[in-house]
């Protein structure tokens, strides 16, 4: 009864919940509020010499409530900063500082960690003029600003890069629904063409033999069947049309090589300039092909743009007899992009699926210094 009343996790139950804990943020708050507990727990010692009424004991369990408002770092970081200044005036303790000002920077950005790191250093300072600031944190006022400065500048400087580079990441992952987005609508509006494509000759087909049935049974009792038969099948086929134009409607703003212009523009504002030729034949390609070429374009200046910025892409559509031609050429750099751009290493495969799903061949190689990508698919251009 009671084993069935205190049902305990298992053993690898209560490992998944372990490591799903282990990798949230909530884990990380509380793993830098114990290290900066275990920071300050080696000022005790001075702090309970000091002339501030606390014993070891009692200096551990202030700091330790000190580092605890760290986990609430991500919602209210300004708790722990306004702790921090609190333990700075009374303890003259500067490890809680360097984790608050970092925390501002990481989660409410640039002008905030500035305010903070300005506000931070006037308290500072004015603690400077008090006569109870310690004589090691510096007699004059040039030792302390070599101090206390770098202290904030240098924590607040690492929290905005931090929340810069989530910004990066989180703009990453928006681009790839984006781009996964349109992928599921280019799909969606391949298969209504096949769709229009082989049912609606299919339908046609039944419509003329209801036709010719009901011709050949003038007279008899299956006539009005058959014409019924072929009038249900065109009024089929109408439908058919009507859904498919009202998706090609809704679709007409899905890029073709109209954009591309627009894909280039963009690759040079990020500081990549892009050479664009497109033949007047490409033109005259299918929407559908059209939105494939942008496809692969797009993947392929994206792809320049984070491992190869700032140096030129060239990028020539052809029609080379029954085949369309696309080919995007970058230099390599001579060294990596340093910090290694965020990349999830599916835009060669995604780009290759979309060409091979229509009957095309994708190539990417390294050649004489370079990157290049190709793509040949059927043109479906009449000759």
């Amino acid at each position: 009864m009671m084993e069935g009343m205190l049902r305990l996790p298992t053993v690898p139950a209560l490992r998944r919940r372990v490591d799903r804990w282990a990798v949230s943020p909530r884990a990380l708050d509380v793993v830098a509020a114990l290290f900066a507990f275990g920071l300050m727990c080696l000022d005790v010692p001075g702090l309970a010499r000091a002339d501030n009424s606390l014993t070891g004991v009692t200096a551990t369990l202030v700091l330790a409530g000190g580092a605890a408002t760290l986990v609430l770092r991500r919602r209210l970081p300004w708790v722990p900063y306004l702790v921090a200044l609190g333990l700075m005036g009374w303890l003259h303790e500067l490890t809680m500082i360097q984790f608050a000002l970092y925390s501002i920077g990481r989660y409410r950005g640039r002008r905030a960690a500035i305010a903070a790191t300005l506000l931070y250093v006037g308290v500072a300072y004015a603690l400077f003029q008090t006569p109870g600031w310690p004589a090691r944190h510096g007699d004059t006022l040039s030792d302390f600003l070599s101090l206390v400065v770098p202290i904030g500048v240098l924590a607040a400087g690492v929290g905005i890069a931090a929340y810069r580079q989530d910004l990066v990441r989180a703009l990453e992952v928006q681009r790839r629904e984006a781009v996964a987005r349109e992928a599921v609508q280019e799909e969606r509006i391949s298969v209504g063409r096949d769709v229009h494509d082989l049912v609606g000759r299919e339908l046609t087909v039944l419509a003329v033999r209801a036709e010719v049935l009901a011709v050949r049974a003038r007279g008899e009792s299956h006539r009005k069947d058959f014409e019924e038969l072929a009038d249900t099948a065109r009024r089929a086929h109408l439908m058919l049309n009507e859904t498919i134009v009202r998706r090609a409607d809704r679709d007409a703003a899905t890029p073709g090589l109209e954009g591309l212009a627009a894909l280039a523009s963009e690759s040079e504002r990020m500081g990549s300039p892009v050479e664009l030729s497109v033949a007047e034949e490409a033109k005259a390609l299918s929407p559908l092909r059209q939105a494939a070429v942008h496809r692969v374009v797009r993947e392929c200046l994206t792809n320049a743009a984070k491992h190869a910025p700032g140096l030129p892409a060239t990028v020539v559509i052809t029609v080379e007899g029954p085949d369309l031609r696309i080919e995007v050429r970058n230099p390599l750099p001579k060294t990596p992009p340093d910090p290694a751009p965020v990349s999830t290493g599916t835009g060669l495969f995604s780009m290759e699926e979309r060409v091979t799903s229509m009957g095309g061949t994708l190539k990417a190689r390294r050649e004489d210094g370079c990157y290049a990508v190709t793509a040949l698919l059927p043109a479906g251009l009449a000759r």
